[in-house]
């Protein structure tokens, strides 16, 4: 409670301190003031050090750099006011985007109309020199020793932006990794990720194009993610995962 009355304490006089500004004076000297007002010949001010109303010879005061002064201190305030008000905002239509994004894990992405969509879910398929398998969905999957590539079938994906640097909310399944990726383009296909496994210890290493990402969390298991440069014409996919267990959620997209 101390430090909210505190805190309450220092706002309040931060806004007194805005509210003061210093009414020059020719000879190069200042007065602190809350007010001034031209009288004919006098200047009137309210002076912050003796708190009380005193008066000035016109003359004497240099009205056109504290006018100069004053016009900015109230601009830059009007700047200010503006700011927070434009936060405010923001953080009220993140605070709706938030409570609009459904319970059930997945990818999501605001459309023109301020809707929340889902992103569908790809199907990946594990392709190795003799045979192909349907990965199952955040369940580990054996994999004979040497390498395989995670492909999702096509080599356009049917979900398309044209804006650079779109935004996603990425609610996951359990906690785990996440990340953007490149696809690599293939005939008839993309790759994913290339699997290295291990003969003797059977362990699985994955080779995949991850791009940097801001990500801003904004509740248990709810991220917002975006990637922080411009990303080219091509296909990219967002993906959920555990490293060394081939076990990918992916949404796949294209910008154009």
């Amino acid at each position: 409670m101390r430090r909210f009355f505190l805190s309450t304490l220092i706002m309040l006089l931060a806004a007194v301190a805005a509210q003061n500004y210093r009414l020059y004076l020719k000879d190069g000297g200042h007065h602190v003031v809350r007010a001034h007002k031209v009288d004919g010949d006098r200047i009137r001010y309210y002076s912050i050090e003796r708190g009380d109303w005193e008066e000035i010879p016109t003359e004497l005061v240099d009205l056109k750099k504290t006018e100069k002064e004053l016009g900015a201190t109230e601009e830059a305030a009007k700047s200010e006011r503006r700011m927070d008000a434009e936060e405010a905002a923001a953080e009220r239509e993140l605070r709706r985007i938030v409570a609009s994004i459904p319970e059930d894990p997945g990818l999501y992405r605001v459309g023109d109309d301020k809707k929340v969509v889902a992103l569908k879910l790809a199907e990946s398929t594990l392709v190795t020199d003799k045979k192909r398998q349907t990965l199952k969905i955040l369940s580990p999957i054996p994999i004979v020793a040497g390498k395989s590539t995670v492909e999702l079938a096509g080599e356009k994906s049917a979900t398309i932006y044209s804006e650079r640097r779109p935004e996603f909310y990425l609610r996951l399944s359990k906690p785990q990794q996440f990340a953007l990726i490149q696809l690599t383009p293939k005939k008839a296909a993309r790759v994913v990720e290339v699997v290295q496994s291990i003969p003797v210890s059977k362990e699985k290493y994955e080779e995949r194009k991850e791009l940097e990402i801001f990500r801003q969390q904004l509740d248990e298991g709810l991220y917002k993610v975006w990637p922080q440069a411009d990303l080219a014409v091509g296909e990219y996919a967002w993906i959920e995962y555990t490293d060394g267990q081939v076990n990918l959620m992916i949404w796949d997209f294209r910008i154009e």
